[in-house]
Order: C-alpha cells, then sequence, then structure tokens
C-alpha cells in the first residue's frame, strides 16, 4: 500500500509542477520597470503577448501613452518615439525613447506636458495627474 501511495504522491507531483511550468510559459513577461527620479514606467507592447500584458495592467498606472501612425490601411503602433515630460514649472522630470507603441507611467500627482515626436514632428498633450484619476493619451501621426 505504502508503495502506491507513494506512486501517487508523485504523479501528483509531477503534474503539479508541469502545470506551473505551462501557466508560467503562457503568462507574457511585462517589458522591465524602469526608474527616473521618483517617475516609474514601462515601455514595450511589440507582439501580440506584451501588448495583450501591457494592456491588462494599464489600470494600475495613472498615466498611460500611446503611440501609432495613421496610413491609409489604418493604424500602425509605433516604437521609438522620443517621450519628454516637463512638470507645471517647466522641468523636465523624464525624457526617455519608447520601447513600444505602450507607454505606463507611475509620477506624482500635478500638471505636466507630455511631448511626444515622431518622423519629425512633435505633438503635446497637458495631462492631470491625481491619485484618484487616471490619463490616458494617444499620440498619432499621418504618415
Amino acid at each position: 500500500m505504502k508503495p502506491r501511495l507513494l506512486s501517487l504522491i508523485s504523479a501528483a507531483a509531477i503534474l503539479a509542477a508541469g502545470t506551473c511550468q505551462i501557466a508560467l510559459a503562457a503568462t507574457p513577461a511585462l517589458p522591465p520597470l524602469q526608474h527616473s527620479g521618483n517617475i516609474s514606467y514601462l515601455s514595450g507592447g511589440v507582439g501580440s503577448d506584451q501588448s495583450a500584458a501591457i494592456k491588462s495592467v494599464m489600470h494600475n498606472y495613472p498615466l498611460t501613452l500611446e503611440f501609432a501612425g495613421k496610413t491609409n490601411s489604418g493604424n500602425e503602433y509605433l516604437a521609438d518615439v522620443p517621450v519628454q515630460i516637463a512638470n507645471a514649472h517647466g522641468t523636465t522630470v523624464l525624457k526617455t525613447d519608447s520601447r513600444g507603441p505602450f507607454m505606463l507611467l507611475s509620477l506624482p500627482d500635478g500638471r505636466y506636458t507630455v511631448t511626444a515626436r515622431h518622423d519629425g514632428k512633435t505633438q503635446s498633450r497637458t495631462v492631470n495627474i491625481a491619485s484618484t484619476t487616471r490619463a490616458h493619451e494617444v499620440f498619432i501621426w499621418a504618415m
């Protein structure tokens, strides 16, 4: 009876380990969290798996940015978009390039100007960040 119980326990352990590996493999990885002063952000979304992973955590970030180019066949996501964020005093608090079409940011409450550039064309948005609100800005350039 002991060998049979040991076999059942071993089989259950192997099944559980296999299930955990499948679950980990099926969970797409988010891009790494970056830090600049008291701002943390992640950027990416290239590929459908990473894009879905980012979309699933957007609600955790006070500011979400999206970058796309408008073409005759529809919108195409953009990466490598230079982004600059300045506070209400005009001081740059973040200057970086997007690593994909999405950028999710956690930054202190306040009023900010977000500037993004693609193909020599610059767009700016003013956003208000507060602990109870979320801002979502979409930057679309004609291509």
